[in-house]
């Protein structure tokens, strides 16, 4: 089974489509920054 191509893509190509999607939902860019810290608490 092949991986679907957004698990190939550097998280880089990735981020700016993400805050669009965020953005068009009504949401901030500092919200999205806050899901990795979140994501990677201890």
């Amino acid at each position: 089974m092949t991986k679907p191509a957004v698990f190939s893509m550097p998280f880089s190509r990735i981020y700016p489509l993400y805050i669009q999607k965020a953005e068009r939902k009504g949401r901030t860019r500092e919200e999205v920054d806050q899901i990795p810290v979140l994501a990677h608490r201890p």
